[in-house]
């Protein structure tokens, strides 16, 4: 059986994982430096959404991790195709909240005059970025995973 690069127990695997839970992470730091984030339904919708991508993202990354150093990757059907199927709907969530703190924060800035000083209209503006960033990782981990669902 060929080796997707990328796919569950692979280093790669484990690079894609990692670069989610420090993304997310860092989204959700940003978005808590500023002490008004739950006036918004969109920015409480962000960091629900970045609290579940971090463990799930650090867990698989656990997972992979030792699957490297074992040198036993994981391909057993079932478990690949949960892994599957949460990366997708982890994926989708992460691109609306994405979408709709970007929104939120375009809204705010040019509306009538900002609402909000700029300093903080940029904090939310790097945590949207950063939920980008760990939604296109989470798109890419899932798309080879789901490469790898008919090879097993």
């Amino acid at each position: 059986m060929d080796e997707v690069p990328g796919s569950v127990g692979t280093s790669a695997s484990f690079s894609l994982r990692l670069g989610q839970a420090i993304f997310s992470s860092a989204s959700l730091l940003f978005m808590s430096l500023g002490v008004e984030f739950y006036s918004y339904t969109a920015f409480c919708y962000l960091v629900t959404i970045m609290g579940l991508v971090i463990p799930w993202s650090f867990t698989l990354a656990m997972v992979d991790g030792y699957s490297v150093l074992v040198k036993c990757p994981l391909r057993q059907p079932g478990i690949v195709l949960i892994i599957v199927v949460g990366d997708w709907v982890l994926s989708i969530l992460t691109l609306a909240a994405a979408c709709s703190t970007a929104s939120v924060v375009d809204v705010l800035l040019h509306a009538n005059g900002p609402y909000y000083p700029p300093k903080f209209c940029n904090r939310y503006k790097i945590s949207a970025a950063m939920a980008f960033m760990s939604w296109f990782l989470s798109l890419a981990s899932s798309l080879f995973n789901l490469w790898l669902l008919p090879s097993l």
